[in-house]
């Protein structure tokens, strides 16, 4: 492991995570076939390079991204210690089930896919379609009997609108929930989560934020067909693409490294399915802690963005 990644604290869970962190939805060819060759090539890269984090999901690809991680974190024959897993519950192919009944056999279904005996972290995929009522005194409590267990170390909860962290962190026992993986919000178009960080903070709870590129806005490709924000803000992402195209720059390092700024947040995480976007994303961390950043072309694309910031998009049923 070059280990040439900063590694930070995640919340109180004594955990230090890589800054970039290795999204393995595209491991269940959520976005395009993915041999097992591919898969077990890049995430042997990306810990070669430093990153010691994988999140994935049942969901995923209906059960195969946590498969072929799995199989991929077997092939590599790194110690079990080494690397920190996060997979989740709740969300599955079939739909949202959030009972304790769902929660404690999907973990041993998960721990057969991933091959392991534990997940370091265990997160409710996305409860603002569920009841959060029912992930506070159903969920969790089931979560906890299975970190007492043994089979998970910690608890997390994942979802896109943001009040919906509050709204659990306080209804539980401090200490209960130990992180929130936050998405869309902590990046040049959205920085929304930031208000959120003091509070977080006060709870002692660590924070992952996925989606830097704000699910394809800020790529030179541009967003899949389904995206669901308005038609300003995709217009004006593609302006900002275009400009920096333009200047020989590429939108998506630069809005990497933006995120990659906050040092509360403990790790970027970013889908990947091939060794080459493993290297970008890890030279985008790397030329940023060696003060390489192109604060020009950002700001003017700041600039460009100023008209739609922090407008977001509604993720389905909204419990508040």
């Amino acid at each position: 492991m070059e280990n040439s990644l900063e590694l930070r604290s995640l919340g109180n869970t004594g955990l230090k995570l890589s800054c970039v962190g290795f999204g393995a939805s595209p491991l269940g060819s959520v976005f395009g076939p993915v041999s097992d060759e591919e898969a077990i090539a890049t995430v042997r890269e990306a810990f070669r390079l430093g990153i010691n984090f994988f999140d994935t999901s049942p969901y995923y690809g209906g059960t195969l991204s946590e498969k072929v991680l799995g199989k991929a974190l077997k092939a590599i024959g790194v110690p079990r210690n080494e690397y920190i897993v996060s997979t989740k519950c709740g969300r599955h192919k079939e739909g949202f089930d959030f009972s304790a009944q769902r929660v404690i056999k999907s973990i041993d279904e998960s721990l057969e896919r991933l091959q392991m005996e534990y997940v370091d972290i265990f997160q409710c995929h996305d409860i603002e379609f569920g009841s959060l009522d029912q992930i506070v005194n159903e969920t969790i409590p089931a979560l906890q009997k299975l970190k007492e267990a043994g089979k998970i170390r910690f608890i997390g909860i994942t979802g896109l609108p943001l009040e919906i962290f509050s709204y659990v962190l306080d209804r539980v026992p401090p200490g209960t929930v130990d992180v929130i993986l936050s998405y869309c919000h902590y990046g040049i178009n959205d920085t929304t989560l930031e208000d959120l960080l003091p509070y977080l903070k006060s709870k002692g709870v660590g924070v992952i934020s996925a989606s830097p590129l704000a699910m394809g806005l800020l790529t030179e490709s541009g967003p899949p067909e389904w995206h669901p924000a308005s038609p300003e803000l995709k217009a004006a992402c593609r302006t900002a693409a275009a400009f920096c195209k333009k200047k020989g720059k590429d939108i998506s390092k630069l809005a990497m490294q933006y995120s990659l700024c906050n040092k509360y947040i403990s790790t970027i995480l970013v889908g990947m399915k091939s060794v080459e976007q493993v290297q970008v994303n890890v030279a985008a961390a790397t030329e940023l802690a060696k003060g390489d950043k192109d604060a020009q072309t950002l700001a003017e694309v700041e600039e460009i963005l100023k008209p739609v910031k922090n407008q977001t998009w509604h993720s389905g049923i909204q419990q508040i």
